[in-house]
């Protein structure tokens, strides 16, 4: 895809993706913040054009609602059960997958788009960006009604690519704690997350409307949504992209978060 093509989605006067200057402000603002946000990257009718999807699409969403802890792995017996380790969180949200976008749609445009790709690589420092193999991960839609949240964790991937489509009435926060940990470096700062846990030390919370589109690096972040308030569902579009080909999201991931393999 061409830059012409992507002008009715992204605002390339804003943001022209081939601009050094633009890419190198990136990709400082990243390092330095561990998160960057674009206002206003889509284009008003573009975002009307993939909300209007969203909600068409809204009653095929697959909900889930778990309990996990904040490491998003199993439990350490070693440790007791309130220990940052162990503790529970929830997490409960709708999505819609990959093969449900439909092919002409704005958000499937933009995620193929060769210079949107290109731009992510130089803002991330990656060689090259892939889709997931699978039929479903790559494009993921995201609903959060009522209540329903993203509790406290650390993400695996070293980064997220997301487009926020519809903002709730009130809640549907994000909050994240900077480098709160050294994963590589097993330095789990458990002293730290517990605190975090408790409501002891206020996180940062990451100013998102309608459009903007969020590169966020939360392997070492520890990050949240807060519960969604009110009636208005809050959408999010979450575009993966693997660093390797081929690269298939497990069948127990597929199974967890969509509830079908294809």
């Amino acid at each position: 895809m061409t830059n012409a093509s992507l002008e009715p989605i992204v605002d390339l006067e804003r943001y022209p993706l081939d601009d050094d200057r633009l890419r190198t402000e990136s990709r400082r603002t990243l390092q330095e913040r561990g998160a960057l946000v674009l206002p206003n990257f889509i284009r008003p009718t573009a975002l009307a054009s993939i909300c209007a999807e969203a909600r068409q699409q809204a009653d095929l969403a697959f909900f889930t609602r778990e309990d996990h802890n904040i490491y998003l792995a199993a439990p350490d017996t070693s440790y007791p059960a309130e220990h940052p380790r162990n503790k529970p969180v929830r997490s409960s949200k709708g999505c819609i997958t990959d093969d449900q976008i439909p092919p002409g749609s704005a958000l499937r445009s933009l995620y193929e788009a060769d210079q949107f790709r290109a731009f992510l690589c130089a803002v991330l420092e990656e060689a090259q960006l892939y889709e997931y193999a699978d039929p479903l991960s790559s494009i993921n839609l995201h609903y959060a009604g009522e209540g329903q949240e993203l509790g406290w964790h650390f993400d695996n991937s070293s980064f997220a690519i997301t487009l926020l489509v519809q903002q709730p009435l009130a809640g549907g926060r994000f909050e994240y704690v900077r480098d709160l940990r050294i994963a590589d470096a097993g330095d789990m700062n458990y002293e730290r997350s517990a605190e975090v846990l408790a409501g002891a030390e206020a996180p940062e919370v990451l100013d998102i409307e309608p459009g903007d589109l969020v590169l966020f690096r939360g392997k070492n972040s520890l990050h949240r949504v807060t519960p969604t308030q009110g009636q208005r569902v809050r959408m999010l579009a979450v575009l993966a992209y693997n660093t390797q080909p081929d690269v298939a999201l497990s069948e127990s991931a597929r199974m967890t978060f969509f509830g079908r393999l294809s």
